[in-house]
């Protein structure tokens, strides 16, 4: 039988063990004992129309909590079969290597680069854009020699002058973003690819946030590299950057004279576990595929045209209400991208208030201008899930009470234009 008084010993031991260091002698400082007691996570409940993320289907929410299997498991293989499927689906392409990159959108545009980049390779990015100017700075850091060729903020690039361009160099590599996430321009490119490839040059194309709310004609178009984002259209939290490469890129890539800079994106390697061998690369993000398969599966059950008609038509209205507000938007009329529209803040009025407010009054984030908008802008996205009829007139009611609260006066009702485009 054990004694109390041994009990109480080892009580006071297992006490001992547990209990948080009052000083840590290996800094000689002050280590307070846990005092904060801390809440279970309840950020509330948003309605997402900023620039990325948008909403996500409680299919997608449920995919992402379904049994953890490895990442070599027959279960996951076929889901990474499926999810390869349905990206040549979206990205309108019968490419064999259309794979989920383990990273954000960003990571996407880093692996492109620094694949078909090598050192003293030149590299034309067309920049129109703060995303554009970070492929600029990617380009640099893989070795390129770039030639950065400015256009004007909230304006597209025209076929000719991108030839002009040409003219006086030998690219390897052509880059230029589809829908620019800072502007708002949606940016024609079947012309363009043409005019790529007539200089020998593969053409790169940023989809990050077009991939699912326009068309992305991957062949029909000659894109060689594209890359995107699970976060925006697509309607999947972020953390994968779908991508996909031609036989021309992967030749490219495979006929290297060094070494891609980047272990982890070397798609060389990469392609050896998303192909017939599944030769392991690296532990995959397994809920982050369930999640994206399952947003994937959404488009393609909605049919993609079928959605892209639906941004569309949301785009319609909300472009409808804001005029009848006596806003005016950044971009003309021909090159707005209907999934992403800065919207300029009228004189007097502090856009960061108005996001506030809308905020924490309503529940809605919008995001803020970037580079030449900062502090002059509201950025609105139509993006996926948050594409709906739904979040337009709530937000167009929403932004007509902050504004006439913060003494702006109002042309017309927003709401009520709008419901006209639905009405029709």
């Amino acid at each position: 039988m054990i004694s109390g008084r041994w009990i109480m010993f080892y009580s006071s031991l297992v006490t001992d063990c547990y209990r948080l260091p009052t000083t840590d002698h290996r800094f000689s400082r002050k280590v307070s004992p846990m005092s904060h007691i801390y809440a279970q996570l309840n950020p509330g409940k948003r309605v997402l129309m900023g620039p990325g993320p948008s909403d996500v289907h409680p299919r997608v929410l449920q995919a992402m909590i379904a049994p953890l299997v490895g990442h070599l498991d027959p279960y996951f293989l076929k889901v990474m079969d499926e999810t390869k499927a349905l990206l040549q689906y979206v990205f309108e392409t019968t490419n064999e290597f259309a794979i989920p990159v383990s990273g954000t959108g960003s990571a996407g545009m880093e692996t492109c680069l620094c694949n078909l980049i090598e050192p003293g390779d030149e590299v034309v990015v067309c920049v129109g854009g703060y995303f554009a100017d970070r492929m600029c700075q990617m380009v640099e850091r893989c070795g390129g020699r770039l030639i950065r060729m400015a256009g004007a903020w909230g304006k597209p690039f025209a076929p000719d002058e991108i030839a002009k361009r040409l003219q006086t160099c030998h690219p390897k590599l052509v880059a230029i973003v589809h829908a620019e996430t800072s502007t708002g321009v949606l940016q024609p490119l079947d012309e363009i690819a043409h005019v790529v490839h007539e200089h020998g040059a593969l053409f790169l194309v940023d989809t990050v946030a077009s991939l699912g709310g326009a068309h992305v004609k991957v062949d029909a178009w000659g894109i060689d590299a594209c890359y995107s984002g699970s976060q925006k259209c697509l309607s999947c939290p972020p953390g994968l950057a779908p991508l996909t490469l031609n036989d021309r890129a992967m030749s490219a890539i495979q006929n290297r004279k060094t070494k891609v800079q980047s272990w982890y994106f070397d798609m060389s390697l990469v392609k050896n576990y998303w192909g017939g061998d599944r030769v392991y690369h690296h532990t995959a993000p397994v809920n982050m595929n369930y999640a994206l398969r399952e947003a994937l599966l959404i488009v393609y059950e909605e049919g993609l045209e079928h959605g892209i008609a639906r941004h569309a038509l949301n785009y319609r209205a909300f472009k409808a209400g804001i005029e009848a507000m006596g806003l005016k938007f950044f971009v003309d009329e021909p090159y707005r991208a209907p999934m992403i529209n800065p919207i300029l803040a009228p004189d007097g009025i502090d856009e960061l208030k108005v996001r506030r407010r809308l905020l924490t009054e309503y529940g809605i984030e919008i995001g803020g201008g970037l580079g030449a908008l900062k502090g002059k802008a509201w950025r609105v996205g139509l993006m996926g899930q948050s594409s709906s009829k739904d979040h337009v007139l709530l937000f167009l009611s929403a932004l007509e009470q902050v504004l006439r609260a913060e003494g702006h006066r109002v042309k017309d009702s927003g709401v009520t234009a709008a419901s006209g485009v639905y009405s029709v």
